[in-house]
């Protein structure tokens, strides 16, 4: 479940700010949408924590072998160029982008939207919020997202410069030229 707090024009929250608020609420998990609302989300439940933990374990282990950049869990905030602040379940950056960033962007909220980003849906997720913030990610310049809904069996793929296209159970992701020789298996998904 999200609530959704709407401050601007009334009360606008920079980059320091926001990261403060987020430092001092460690239980919340807070995001930033483009337009300036910022989105309190309730945490996971086990059955999606547990998803989330498979996935991220396959993208671990891609990249531990592979070194072609850095994978970010949910709990990492990222400040896209656009204007919001958004925490993908799962995010991978290109190792030069990010070395490209200082050390104090690196510890706080890294200002810079990720190459590749993965969404998984849970039952108290709206599915047209999250369509939103893949075009959010869109628009600062993701390369290449998922966003797979268990539910109805379908995974979104989002592209730079590319239509959406929708893939109704598949058993196998393709990390396609951003996440090089990367292949998730996720027909267990569908279970």
């Amino acid at each position: 479940m999200t609530t959704t707090l709407k401050l601007q024009p009334a009360i606008a929250i920079d980059s320091d700010k926001f990261f403060q608020v987020c430092q001092q609420n460690p239980e919340l998990i807070i995001e930033e949408n483009a337009q300036g609302e910022l989105l309190i989300m309730s945490p996971t439940g086990g059955e999606t924590g547990r998803k989330n933990a498979e996935l991220i374990g396959d993208f671990i282990i891609w990249n531990r072998k592979h070194k072609l950049g850095f994978v970010f869990d949910s709990s990492t905030c990222f400040q896209l160029p656009q204007g919001g602040r958004r925490s993908p379940d799962i995010a991978w950056v290109k190792k030069e982008r990010w070395l490209d960033l200082s050390t104090e962007e690196r510890e706080k909220f890294p200002p810079i939207c990720p190459d590749f980003v993965l969404e998984l849906i849970s039952p108290s997720d709206s599915l047209t919020a999250t369509q939103a913030k893949m075009e959010e990610y869109l628009a600062s310049g993701l390369r290449l997202g998922w966003l797979i809904d268990p539910q109805s069996q379908q995974v979104e793929v989002y592209r730079s410069n590319l239509p959406k296209e929708i893939l109704v159970k598949p058993n196998q992701l393709l990390g396609e030229n951003i996440l090089l020789n990367f292949v998730l298996e996720i027909d267990w998904l569908w279970e």
